[in-house]
């Protein structure tokens, strides 16, 4: 089918404006008639939800922790992108976006970076005017820094924990219309299916998890804030809670999945430590600022760091390589994600990584500290160098901090057009939950930028756009769609429980990431990602035959929880694998091993690939269908991404 992206026409740098004159105006007094459901609060949600409620719509708002203010926005820390020029170095909105869409490798839309590039200074605006306490330099000005993909300082932060400082802003403005009455909030709650009533989503099937109550919402429109799925490789720097279900059985209704094969692999993430390991911990991009990225130059210094045998601070300058700097001069210790990670793994590969398994390179703030003081350093960082001790034991202003790659974000996600409406009328999705800013790699600090752009600034205006089209009436939850939605939720759960198989839940989400990062990770090729599909659907047909879940429905039971997630992520990692078999390039974080330069760097194919991917559900057993949106450039030129 024919995708309709609803892109404006006219020049690039006008469509917003336009487009946003040309929707259509619910009047104030009818907003008090409609509801809309909000699922998640996160940046995206909380921020959506608030506006919401502040615009006079009637909001319910869900979450499974037991608090918005849980939400995984949290975890942030580096910082948010945005094209103030407060440095005077030359940033402006196109060279934002221009950067966005280049570190994505020319795999996003136009008009939906350039409006995330637009509306980014309004976003620091209004974290200001909410109190979020940003850095500052000694005259009070907002501070910005540096991040990886631009040779500018746009990235606005608070210290090594922006994300939570954003969040308690978004917080702080939902709190006022939960108050107001504006706004219901169900926490401690988990979307379990959406409805579909006359091809409109019209509400959700929940599940309370305290007392196991499957529960029905209806409302005239649903958003979907939920988040990415980075946690289908099980190991990731992502909370242990977040999940895909909500996006997954928005996909087994009817909304098409973008680009799922997209996730981006993060380079200063702490190694891996051990088998029992359960999650990874992310250190800030922003460190790339003032740490500088080596590994012994011979593969004898190396040997002799894994056995003890020698000390970082004891490896002569000339025997180290600052590999990122010898090969990317230009941006060195900044080039974006994707490039800082496949690098790590290439010296890893040589044998010169670091660690007690190799797999690792170190992260130096040696020369900063002495150019600087570490009292700069520790006034920049303290809280992560903080951080990094309490895991590791070392101290980061004595000895190099030691990183490597780990899967972090996910580009792909729930296919939506420019108003961020899904293939299902009435179906929105915003943040990482849907595909549209980022292409094949999300620039560091930009996380952060498109999922408060979405909440405050693009669907308080597109929503009403699609409301003025639906009827005011509410629609009860006896209605038989409901009915139904809530008994297919209470088999799989009857199914589950009584499997009573041998094997724990965590055995099989390990299992399956194992596949999926050693197979579908940062290196494909086509016969490793055959081999990974066929393994996926054994591991799954192995799962419903004997997977162990203790307990009941009618109680807290974090292992049902998880044992309903895990089988979304065999599902949604079958269709990752099929994403990545279809698409014969390498793009982003994603090599392609049969597609590179001589340099062996990675090689696009723009003649056959210049499209998103986005997959249909054609029911249970049947292969996804692809359909394709075609990516057209009329204001970037399509190159070999270059960072030397």
């Amino acid at each position: 089918m024919s995708l309709d992206s609803k892109i404006p026409e006219g020049p690039l740098a006008e469509k917003w404006t336009k487009h946003q004159f040309n929707l259509k105006l619910v009047n104030p007094a009818n907003k008090r008639k409609y509801d809309i459901i909000v699922v998640g609060t996160g940046l995206a949600g909380g921020s959506a939800a608030a506006s919401f409620g502040e615009l006079g719509y009637n909001v319910k708002s869900f979450c499974y922790q037991d608090s918005p203010r849980r939400a995984h926005s949290i975890a942030a820390q580096g910082g948010i992108n945005a094209a103030k020029n407060y440095k005077n170095d030359g940033d402006s909105v196109f060279r934002l976006f221009y950067d966005t869409v280049k570190g994505g490798d020319y795999r996003s839309r136009e008009a939906n970076v350039h409006r995330l590039s637009e509306v980014s200074n309004n976003i620091i605006d209004q974290c200001v005017a909410q109190g979020v306490p940003f850095a500052r330099e000694y005259g009070g000005l907002l501070d910005n820094r540096s991040f990886g993909g631009a040779q500018v300082s746009r990235t606005f932060y608070a210290r090594g924990q922006t994300g939570q400082q954003l969040l308690l802003g978004a917080y702080s403005a939902l709190s006022r219309q939960i108050a107001a009455g504006k706004v219901t909030m169900f926490t401690r709650t988990e979307m379990l299916d959406v409805v579909i009533i006359d091809g409109k989503a019209r509400g959700i099937v929940t599940r309370n998890m305290v007392t196991g109550k499957i529960e029905s919402h209806s409302a005239h429109a649903v958003v979907l804030a939920t988040g990415g799925y980075g946690n289908v490789f099980f190991l990731s720097t992502n909370a242990m809670g977040c999940n895909a279900s909500a996006a997954w059985r928005a996909y087994k209704k009817g909304a098409f999945f973008g680009n799922p094969c997209y996730t981006q692999i993060h380079p200063t993430c702490i190694p891996v430590h051990g088998d029992q390991q359960s999650k990874l911990t992310l250190m800030s991009e922003s460190l790339r600022n003032d740490g500088r990225v080596w590994v012994p130059k011979e593969l004898s210094v190396s040997e002799k760091l894994r056995r003890g045998e020698l000390k970082p601070k004891d490896v002569a300058e000339e025997d180290r390589d600052y590999y990122l700097e010898r090969i990317y001069p230009s941006f060195g210790n900044l080039v974006p994600r994707d490039v800082a990670s496949r690098n790590a793994k290439n010296v890893c590969d040589e044998g010169r990584g670091v660690g007690e398994t190799g797999l690792a390179v170190f992260l130096d703030f040696r020369d900063a500290i002495a150019r600087d003081g570490e009292d700069t350093i520790r006034a920049k960082y303290g809280n992560l160098f903080q951080m990094y001790e309490k895991i590791t034991a070392d101290n980061p202003y004595k000895t190099p901090m030691m990183i490597y790659p780990a899967v972090h974000y996910t580009m792909g996600g729930l296919w939506v057009d420019y108003n961020l409406q899904t293939t299902i009328p009435g179906l929105f999705a915003a943040g990482e939950c849907n595909f549209s800013d980022h292409g094949a790699n999300r620039l560091g600090a930009s996380a952060l930028m498109q999922g408060l752009a979405d909440g405050y600034f693009v669907l308080p205006y597109t929503i009403g756009d699609y409301l003025t089209g639906v009827p005011i009436k509410k629609i009860d939850t006896d209605h038989e769609a409901f009915t139904e939605a809530e008994q297919v939720i209470k088999d799989r759960i009857h199914k589950l429980l009584n499997i009573k198989g041998t094997k724990t839940v965590d055995h099989f989400h390990k299992e399956l990431g194992k596949i999926m990062w050693e197979k579908c990770g940062m290196a494909r090729n086509e016969k490793r990602l055959k081999e990974a599909k066929v393994e996926i659907q054994q591991l799954r047909e192995e799962y419903w035959k004997d997977v162990k879940i203790l307990g009941v429905n009618e109680e807290l039971n974090m292992t049902l929880e998880k044992a309903m997630r895990v089988a979304d992520f065999m599902e949604l990692g079958e269709l990752m694998v099929d994403d990545a078999l279809d698409r014969k390039e390498s793009c982003g974080g994603h090599f392609r091993e049969e597609s590179q330069t001589e340099e062996g760097e990675a090689k696009r194919d723009d003649e056959n690939f210049s499209y998103v991917s986005a997959w249909e559900f054609k029911g249970e057993g049947a292969p996804a269908k692809l359909n394709k949106e075609a990516l057209v450039f009329e204001n970037v030129k399509l190159t070999q991404r270059s960072y030397k």
